[in-house]
């Protein structure tokens, strides 16, 4: 199927791409649902995802702080699957990139920040919940470092916490509807690394596949949607992903 699904990238002018955390799993960072993802072996770390024990329970934030101190993402570096998205814009085909990573692997890589549509937010910026004040997550670290255990906003006093989406935080509806209309606006959609199974953004697909556009989903793991896309696509991301947005030499440029 790679071939053909190759030769629709080609064609295509607008492909919007919605992208989880399977495409950051081989830069180290690991996935949520997947056989090793975090909530799978350890179903207490969702709880530290949980806006309302957040807020509510100090030794949740002590904890939170610590982990996000220890966060693969600090020492990541973008993979040949996210090199190949960037491939994707240098051809001018990429009419928007979607993604529910907090990592920022998309930028580092080299994507426009414009293009790139942050469903969840960046763990790289820290937001004050009372006042709204936000800035370098590196700032509130250092703190954390210096043997701050919950460190609160110098401002208002309010709680700190990353600049992301919880699990019972409402999700910016400007920001939806940019990703569902450029969805709509797909000649073709790529699902790549996400489980499609987390609404509404999973809903871009339908959008996309409503309006005309071709789909491919791109990851390890069934999804719901299998049945429904145009092509299926398993195997590592990072080398799927070179392999049909790309030329030969191209993609092997990207994988070494």
């Amino acid at each position: 199927m790679a071939p053909e699904v190759k030769s629709w990238v080609a064609a295509a002018r607008r492909i919007v791409v919605l992208t989880g955390a399977g495409i950051s799993t081989d830069s180290g960072i690991p996935d949520f649902r997947g056989p090793q993802g975090v909530w799978t072996k350890n179903p207490l770390a969702e709880k530290l995802s949980n806006i309302h024990y957040y807020l509510a329970d100090p030794e949740v934030r002590k904890a939170s702080w610590q982990s996000r101190l220890q966060h693969p993402a600090w020492n990541a570096k973008p993979n040949a699957g996210h090199l190949a998205l960037v491939e994707l814009e240098r051809q001018g085909k990429l009419h928007a990139l979607i993604t529910q990573n907090i990592d920022e692997l998309h930028q580092l890589a080299g994507n426009s920040r414009e293009l790139v549509i942050e469903v969840h937010g960046s763990m790289r910026r820290f937001m004050c919940w009372g006042c709204g004040m936000r800035g370098p997550m590196e700032r509130v670290l250092e703190r954390v470092r210096a043997g701050e255990e919950d460190p609160h906003c110098r401002d208002c006093g309010g709680i700190l916490k990353s600049d992301t989406i919880s699990f019972g935080q409402q999700l910016l509806p400007e920001v939806i509807d940019r990703a569902m209309q450029a969805a709509g606006e797909a000649d073709l959609f790529l699902s790549v690394g996400t489980s499609l199974q987390v609404y509404p953004i999973a809903g871009a697909f339908d959008i996309a596949r409503s309006a005309g556009a071709k789909t491919v989903i791109v990851n390890a793991e069934p999804t719901p949607y299998d049945g429904m896309a145009d092509a299926v696509l398993g195997g590592s991301i990072s080398a799927v992903l070179p392999a049909i947005v790309t030329e030969r030499e191209s993609a092997a440029r990207f994988l070494n």
